[in-house]
């Protein structure tokens, strides 16, 4: 088994009075934080570790399941009470613009009675601006517990899934301008695309809705009276979220729908063509069809001007019947 890497850990510790800070933390550091009275925030990122899961496991008390939830990135979104601490999965969300598609980094919460340990899958995450707001000391979360940590850490998520599902926004403005200028197969694939897009994003977040909805319930002893309202403020947001969604589904399928209609319209129009052109030589073809008898007594058979005079019979009947089309704005 390989040694933890240190450098995959940081620590902050905080409480009313007190600010520190360690970026590159030994697994003595997080040991040393465990009993502290303040609030401790460990940041782990390398899940891949194992032997660093198993010593961060050894210190909190964590069940071998967690670890090994912790451990699989692609586990579904869930939460999970073991008593001193709950275990929460959730999915980090970003929009890639090069391949127009989603981006999903498993994010593992676990937090006890003065502690928070956060799993991600790489180095980088949305909560620059949380560590920030640690740092100014009359601020709400320096007041608070690591439930109160936990809520802001969900609530940063939550905001990001506003920002991805608004991507895409963007994306579909510009396939209704490409369907208005000249709609093709590639733009329907795109669309196609954006909805099951939509469909993995109400995979993530629908079941994040559920875990908010018991968090806000205070059905476990680590959530105190006083966070219970901030959960709830999240839940309120993840609703608007998930009402976004489905009004951007709403639009892609809106986006189909002109597309089929475009599509049909262009056929039509080829079709109008053909019907015009067929039409047109319905008659002349009957011209051609009766000179082309070659019975014997056909006096313009003989005539010299029999030729030229059936030519400029098909080319007035072809040009009547044009005219004729164009004052009914058939064509």
């Amino acid at each position: 088994m390989s040694e933890p890497n240190a450098s995959a850990i940081s620590v902050i510790y905080y409480d009313k009075t007190d600010y520190q800070i360690k970026i590159d933390a030994s697994i003595e550091d997080c040991e040393a934080c465990r009993e502290k009275a303040g609030v401790t925030w460990i940041n782990v990122d390398k899940v891949t570790d194992s032997a660093l899961l198993q010593s961060i496991g050894s210190i909190f008390n964590l069940h071998e399941l967690t670890i090994q939830d912790i451990a699989n990135t692609g586990h579904r979104v869930k939460q999970e009470d073991f008593g001193h601490y709950l275990l929460l999965i959730l999915k980090m969300l970003e929009f890639d613009r090069t391949n127009d598609s989603i981006i999903a980094e498993q994010l593992s919460i676990v937090f006890g009675k003065n502690y928070l340990v956060t799993f991600q899958e790489s180095p980088g995450d949305f909560f620059g601006e949380l560590r920030d707001e640690i740092k100014i000391a009359d601020s709400v979360v320096r007041k608070m517990g690591p439930d109160f940590l936990a809520c802001r850490i969900i609530d940063t998520i939550v905001d990001n899934y506003f920002n991805t599902v608004e991507s895409f926004g963007d994306q579909i403005e510009e396939k209704e301008d490409e369907l208005v200028a000249n709609p093709t197969r590639n733009t329907l694939n795109s669309i196609q695309g954006i909805k099951k897009n939509m469909m993995q994003l109400r995979q993530y977040i629908w079941p994040a809705r559920e875990i908010l909805s018991d968090l806000s319930k205070k059905n476990s002893p680590l959530i105190k009276d006083e966070t219970v309202a901030y959960f709830r403020d999240v839940y309120d947001r993840i609703f608007e979220a998930m009402d976004l969604i489905e009004n951007t589904r709403d639009m892609v399928s809106g986006l189909i729908d002109i597309y089929l209609s475009s599509m049909s319209n262009k056929t039509n129009e080829v079709m109008k063509v053909l019907t015009v052109v067929a039409t047109i030589f319905i008659p002349l073809t009957f011209i051609v069809g009766l000179y082309g008898m070659n019975f014997r007594n056909m006096p313009e058979l003989n005539s010299e001007w029999g030729y030229p005079g059936v030519l400029l019979l098909m080319a007035a009947v072809a040009g009547g019947m044009l005219l004729y089309f164009h004052r009914k704005k058939w064509i």
